[in-house]
């Protein structure tokens, strides 16, 4: 579906009132036009649903020619978040099948943002649902923008302190989970085994805070 009861001009003017920070336009930067005119011919929303809203801006390049540019976000204001589990002096991995590469990858748990809860109550729930378990200390990492060239959107990372792991969220394609020394987590990103960038990233924050040994 797209837009505003199928009006994706209306949409698109609804979503700059609700996040004008994905709007704005700085100086020397890539312009966006808002004229109706220009929203109409570029596309605005041109489709959404409960996952993805995907948005077809008209520009201005700085070079001065006008063009279109296309970009996914999440229907919702609220920042994703992925959390590196910590157990005692190691951590965990889930072993996560994915749609988009056909494939299964070590990864850490994560998931998108929910409307109502704060970074830290998201995070708790996606540790909750994914591998059961209940946190007891958690700990901010900051967080990053997954892929500037293609989303808006800003990810919150967390390392979590947790006395266990529970029950695999299997109906979400988690079919495993390993519990390793964090040296040996690095050697997976080294070889190759891992290549998710959240966990890579949560990895990088994690030792470069002293959370790991």
């Amino acid at each position: 579906m797209s837009g505003e009861n199928g009006d994706p001009v209306r949409r698109y003017e609804l979503l700059r009132g609700e996040r004008p920070e994905l709007f704005r336009n700085d100086p020397g930067g890539i312009e966006i036009l808002t004229d109706p005119a220009s929203v109409e011919a570029a596309g605005g929303v041109v489709y959404e649903d409960p996952y993805v809203l995907l948005v077809r801006d008209a520009v201005r390049f700085p070079d001065g020619r006008a063009g279109t540019y296309i970009r996914w976000m999440s229907p919702t204001a609220a920042p994703a978040c992925a959390i590196l589990p910590l157990l005692g002096d190691r951590m965990v991995l889930i072993e996560h099948y994915r749609h988009a590469t056909r494939s299964w990858h070590w990864e850490i748990p994560r998931g998108f943002g929910t409307t109502g809860h704060t970074g830290e109550a998201n995070a708790a729930k996606e540790l909750a649902e994914e591998i059961g378990a209940r946190v007891r200390e958690l700990l901010p990492l900051g967080s990053l923008h997954p892929d500037s060239g293609l989303t808006g959107d800003r990810v919150l990372l967390f390392a979590a302190r947790i006395d266990s792991v529970g029950s695999l969220e299997a109906a979400e394609g988690i079919r495993g989970a390993l519990t390793l020394p964090f040296a040996e987590a690095e050697a997976m990103i080294a070889d190759g085994r891992i290549t998710d960038g959240f966990t890579i990233a949560a990895m990088t924050r994690a030792r470069l805070a002293g959370l790991t040994t």
